[in-house]
């Protein structure tokens, strides 16, 4: 593993990928934490923080084009930051259920899956963890 191919990539990139990084392991503090709780509603807020710098820097990355510039992770793009507000306006109405649902949605599809994407072959975090190629 190394984080050289990372590091050397166009600034946008290692920006969505620590931000990701930070993000998938603030998210499992948040599932195993009390709920409700001021340290969870701090985490959370950092947690969104870090999930808009992941949406909103993968508008300056193009390496899977099919429209033009983008590509389908612009989609899940966009989703994320409609999603966001969401569940954080759920949750100041007490709608604990469709707040948990979004947020835990959220990880798992913007977070766990995307992120294996990431490691298909020439992929730059495919050659992170399992050295280039």
């Amino acid at each position: 593993m190394t984080l050289a191919p990372l590091l050397n990539a166009a600034p946008a990139i290692p920006l969505h990928a620590f931000a990701a990084m930070a993000a998938f392991a603030l998210g499992l503090v948040q599932f195993a934490a009390p709920k409700g709780t001021l340290p969870h509603r701090t985490v959370g807020w950092t947690w969104v923080a870090l999930m808009a710098t992941v949406a909103l820097s993968s508008f300056w990355i193009h390496q899977m084009r099919m429209v033009g510039p983008f590509g389908p992770i612009h989609l899940l793009s966009i989703f994320v930051l409609i999603m966001l507000p969401l569940a954080v306006w759920k949750a100041h109405r007490h709608q604990v259920g469709t707040h948990r649902w979004i947020m835990t949605y959220m990880f798992l599809g913007a977070l766990v899956i995307a992120g294996l994407f990431t490691l298909m072959p020439g992929r730059i975090m495919n050659a992170v963890v399992f050295g280039p190629s």
